[in-house]
This record gives C-alpha cells, sequence and structure tokens, in this order.
C-alpha cells in the first residue's frame, strides 16, 4: 500500500494571487509580491551573495517543476530555475480570506476557512481591556508588558529585562489573527507560560483570534535573549474534518512533522516531532524510510518565514532554499515504488517587499509519484492538493477539492 508525504515549505510563495491587491502591508497592498521570484532576481543580480554566491540553486526542485510553477502562477522570469520538469508540478490558489498559517494548512488539508479571522488593531495599546485582565489573572502578575504590534525577537530584546525585572508576561500581535505570550523559561518558568497560553486560547478563541502563541526565551539582560524550540500554539480546532481526520478515521498512521500538530490542535494526528528546521529534516529522512504502507506523513519546515521572511533578508532566504533542497535526494532515496511526495507552501512572506508580514501569493506544488511520469497539473485550488493525497492513499474522498492524480 503506497504512502504519501506532504511537505509545507511554509511561507515559499509564487506570486499571482488574483486576489493579492486586497491584501496590505502596512498601506501597501500585496499585488506583485512573489516570494520565489523576487528571490531568485535578487540572486542572479548579485544582491544576496552573503552566506552564497550567485543564481538561486534547487537543482532537485526544479527537476520537479518548481520554475516552470513559478512562470504558471505569476509569469515571472525565474532565473536559475529553467530545468524542463520531470515530475508533478503546478500551482494553487487559496479562497480562505486570510493569508496566516491555519487558512492555509486547513485549507491545503481540504478546508477552506468559513469565516472573517479577528486582527488586533495596530494600535498601543491594542489588546481591549477584558484580555488584559484575563491574562492578569491566570498569570498571577498585575499588568503585561507590551500590548502592540511587535516582531517577536525584538520585543524580548526591549523587554526581556524588564520582563524578568517585573514578571509581567509579554504580550504581543502582529498582522496575523494571533494572540502571543513570551516569557523567560527559567524566571518565569516554561510550564507556567504554557499553561497561561492554554488558559487563554478558549478566550482568543472565541474572538475568532486563530491562535495563542507561547513564545519561551532564555538569556540574560548582558548577554541577550533567544527564543527557544518550545514554542507551542493553541490554534482553533478545524471546523470540519480534514485529510488527518479522514486518514486516521481509516485506521491510517498520520505522523506529523514540526508545528503540523499544533495547526491541526492533535486531531487526527498519531505523533509529531518538533524541533529547529534541521531535526525536523533528519526526522523526515528517518520517516520516509520507516513509515507505515497507507501512512500520511505531514511536515511543515516553519524557518524560511519565521527566520528569513520576516525579517526579509533575502541572502538568508536563498541559503535556507538552497539547504533544504539539497536534503531532498536523501528523502527520496528511501522512498518506495507508488510513494506520493508533494512539496507546497501555505502563504507568501517575500522578503524583498515592503512591512514584515505575509504576502498574499499562489504556492507551488510539486513532486512525483516514485516510478510514474510526471505532468504539468495546472492551476489548482488549495483544496485539490488534500484532495489528491486522499485519493493516493484510497481514502474517501474529502468535502472539497479534486485529485489532480
Amino acid at each position: 500500500m503506497a504512502r504519501a508525504f506532504l511537505i509545507v515549505m511554509d511561507s515559499v510563495g509564487c506570486g499571482g494571487a488574483p486576489d493579492a491587491d486586497t491584501f496590505f502591508n502596512g498601506t501597501t497592498p500585496d499585488t506583485g509580491a512573489n516570494t520565489l521570484g523576487h528571490i531568485a532576481r535578487e540572486c542572479a543580480a548579485g544582491r544576496a551573495d552573503e552566506g552564497r554566491e550567485g543564481p538561486l540553486r534547487l537543482p532537485n526542485l526544479d527537476a520537479l517543476g518548481l520554475g516552470a510553477a513559478i512562470r504558471l502562477a505569476s509569469g515571472a522570469p525565474t532565473p536559475g530555475l529553467e530545468a524542463t520538469p520531470r515530475g508533478i508540478w503546478g500551482a494553487a490558489t487559496e479562497i480562505s480570506r486570510g493569508k496566516d498559517t491555519p487558512s492555509g494548512h486547513w485549507e491545503l488539508a481540504g478546508v477552506p476557512v468559513p469565516w472573517e479571522w479577528h486582527y488586533f488593531p495596530d494600535t498601543e495599546p491594542c489588546f481591549p481591556p477584558e484580555i488584559v485582565e484575563a491574562t492578569c489573572r491566570f498569570a498571577g502578575t498585575e499588568g503585561i508588558l507590551g500590548n502592540r504590534h511587535a516582531s517577536g525577537t525584538q520585543i524580548i530584546e526591549e523587554l526581556g529585562a524588564e520582563h524578568m525585572r517585573s514578571g509581567w508576561p509579554i504580550c504581543y500581535t502582529s498582522a496575523d489573527s494571533v494572540y502571543q505570550i513570551a516569557a523567560h523559561e527559567e524566571s518565569f518558568g516554561l510550564a507556567r507560560l504554557l499553561d497561561l497560553c492554554e488558559k487563554m486560547a478558549p478566550i482568543l478563541h472565541g474572538m475568532k483570534v486563530g491562535r495563542v502563541i507561547a513564545r519561551p526565551f532564555i538569556g540574560t539582560p548582558g548577554q541577550g535573549f533567544t527564543r527557544t524550540a518550545n514554542r507551542h500554539d493553541y490554534a482553533i480546532a478545524p471546523p470540519a474534518p480534514t485529510l488527518c481526520d479522514v486518514a486516521h478515521e481509516a485506521r491510517r498512521r498520520v505522523h506529523a512533522i514540526g508545528k503540523i500538530g499544533d495547526i491541526f490542535s492533535m486531531r487526527g494526528i498519531d505523533d509529531v516531532v518538533k524541533g529547529p528546521d534541521a531535526e525536523l529534516m533528519q526526522a523526515l529522512i528517518h520517516l520516509a524510510r520507516t513509515a507505515e504502507e497507507g501512512s500520511l506523513t505531514f511536515a511543515n519546515f516553519v524557518e524560511f518565514d519565521t527566520k528569513y521572511g520576516h525579517r526579509r533578508d533575502v541572502a538568508g532566504y536563498a541559503r535556507a532554499l538552497e539547504w533544504f533542497d539539497a536534503a531532498i535526494p536523501a528523502i527520496v532515496e528511501h522512498l518506495r515504488a507508488g510513494d506520493l511526495i508533494l512539496f507546497t507552501a501555505d502563504h507568501g512572506n517575500d522578503p524583498t517587499w515592503s512591512g514584515t508580514d505575509h504576502t498574499r501569493e499562489r504556492v507551488p506544488v510539486v513532486g512525483c509519484v516514485i516510478g510514474a511520469p510526471g505532468r504539468e497539473i495546472g492551476l489548482r485550488g488549495f483544496v485539490d492538493v488534500g484532495a489528491s493525497v486522499a485519493a493516493h492513499l484510497g481514502l474517501p474522498p474529502l468535502a472539497k477539492g479534486e485529485s489532480f492524480l
């Protein structure tokens, strides 16, 4: 029985979203944003030579059809990504009214978001008094720090020392539908932070805020502060059965890598591996070798987004893409005849764009069935990705989407 590996390269969009003009970074619409296309452009122009040099080199993804997918999605040139595709290749368009992690992943798994997310205003303070009061009550503090839109790394540098002195949690948000709480793992306590976020989650979910995120960090005022890998997302549960639920109901093993467990509230998931992307890659290679017949492995590699996209670091993003591409042969060598592997994304985060937010884009869909010929699948919907995985595994059809296999 064949297996399936669905791998989300977080934020690796390819431009061309038809509704990009209705999404913004500050006052700038996302019209024309193109994460992969613009990284390829900057690399080819020699403007991304920090820690690497020359055109963007992704020979394995490009052989599957990545360059062709970018050109199909957006019409953008793809210097360095011009291979003749040998895999299954195309691009997908999202319909959910969000450019965030849950919206993208749920829709890839067959469930578009049926509501409008709640976003906090870009003001200071930005949280309503009842949210502040509940946070203080559950944390046992007299106040909170932050209470504004902020970069997670910057706000802990700015407020980490005051947090350690006062014991007050650092609460902040972004252009996403999210409530983030940062706290020192030792002085505040990791268990205490997770308990606080777990208690806040139902309140925020009731407002249709997509996620409450625990953001633990370590360090000292003198040496600086560093976020740890113990992040935990408390996400709203999907409103309908997803690909994971359908697979689990059919008694198939569902292995999650990265933050997939958090995104789907552990529904329909058997086990999770979390950690930095380098460790997640080793977990994916291990599952390519050992995962059971008929199983689904669903992975998210987040550092493209968190380390490079939001920070508008083109060279860093290019380095991460090239590292990821170089690891693909180690995955594929363990796949078996008939296995499906698909690489896609959940939204864009163009590091050449204004602001620091995600960008509304189509996403590439490239991969192969081991031992079978590749082909162009054209422009599809996000939901068609989940429908195709379900069809490949012989699962009951999902509520939405059509298989391209």
